[in-house]
């Protein structure tokens, strides 16, 4: 019988990626209602000194795969790896992050193990599904994802087969706190790989030398719209961003314009970002773009429509062109910090 909650941890040159200590947090919300367990999956070269972390983060164990032909992602041995796991331990729900790697791997193995996979969700839960009024019910996943181009919200469930099966977008969930304290059980799953299982070569690895920040790990940003104007008043946003100590990030529309480069992009087809503070700024508040940063913890929204959707999320709103209160809140900063230094 199928039970427990698995999630895959990437890791890339040994280090692993904070979705997947993400998705641990979430799982063990999941967990709790189902009554089951959460198990941590590694796949790797000389991986296992990494599993104990994946436990401090909340997982109740950890089963891994090690294998010399797991030191780089090659999409073939890596699904062959993880076919094996699910097979052998028969999970109720598999949780992957939706990168490179997770939308790569997760479809291949939905497809071996005839199973579905509902990708980039944005929010999981255990509730009770009723095929009849009468019907006792059985828990399943919940998962919801934008749909139809990001214009509603579909709630899809995987009724007749398992595991269940999601891959969730980077910054959607939250993960827990380190607790050094935690112990679970570290056990190795042995696959059988042959050479004809590295089908692809990796000649050399090349990493960008480019060095940016990330917005999904800011505390506060300050994110223009379309209605900042014209791409020169990302100047006043980043100044305002300076006095908080944050970033500046963007809606789809500027990206698309040119005037924000792509890795500033908050939204359904950008980044997920949950900062402390995040303000609008001549943002209408389009769904694709509230999927991706209405886990913020306080928002201000700056419109000069007062019936803008992104009102409907904002814990502020100021009414007004955002060209002239974007100065006079900088001004007002700059003052006040004067003052109490």
């Amino acid at each position: 019988m199928s039970k427990d909650i698995y999630v895959v941890i990437e890791q890339r040159d040994g280090k692993i990626a904070k979705v997947g200590l993400e998705l641990i947090g979430e799982a063990t919300r999941l967990a709790a209602d189902l009554g089951q367990k959460v198990v941590g999956i590694l796949m790797g070269d000389n991986i296992k000194d990494k599993a104990q972390e994946v436990i401090e983060y909340g997982a109740d164990s950890v089963v891994y795969v090690e294998d010399p032909m797991l030191a780089e992602y090659v999409t073939e041995p890596y699904a062959k790896a993880l076919t094996t796991v699910i097979k052998e331990c028969d999970p109720e729900i598999v949780l992957f992050g939706a990168t490179s790697i997770g939308r790569d791997l997760a479809p291949r193995i939905a497809s071996r193990i005839h199973t579905g996979l509902t990708a980039d969700c944005t929010k999981l839960d255990i509730d009770v599904y009723k095929a009849k009024p009468d019907d006792p019910g059985q828990k399943l996943l919940f998962m919801t994802r934008p749909a139809f181009g990001g214009n509603i919200m579909a709630t899809i469930l995987c009724k007749n087969h398992r595991p269940q099966m999601a891959t969730v977008r980077p910054g959607v969930m939250k993960r827990l706190e380190r607790d050094k304290s935690r112990t679970g059980e570290i056990r190795e799953i042995k696959v059988a790989f042959e050479p004809s299982d590295m089908n692809v070569v990796i000649r050399e690895g090349l990493k960008a030398t480019h060095k940016t920040t990330d917005i999904t790990e800011a505390k506060c940003l300050v994110s223009g719209g379309r209605g900042i104007g014209s791409p020169e008043f990302f100047g006043n946003l980043k100044e305002l961003a300076d006095l908080l100590g944050g970033d500046i990030s963007s809606s789809r529309a500027n990206v698309d314009a040119g005037w924000a480069a792509k890795d500033r992009q908050v939204g359904q087809t950008g980044k997920t970002v949950r900062p402390d503070l995040y303000f609008a700024c001549g943002i209408s508040g389009a769904i694709q773009h509230v999927a991706g940063m209405e886990g913020s913890e306080y928002v201000i929204a700056i419109n000069k429509n007062d019936t803008a959707p992104i009102f409907d999320v904002a814990d502020l709103g100021i009414v007004g062109d955002v060209k002239v209160i974007i100065p006079k809140l900088t001004e007002a900063l700059k003052k006040y910090k004067a003052a109490n230094e």
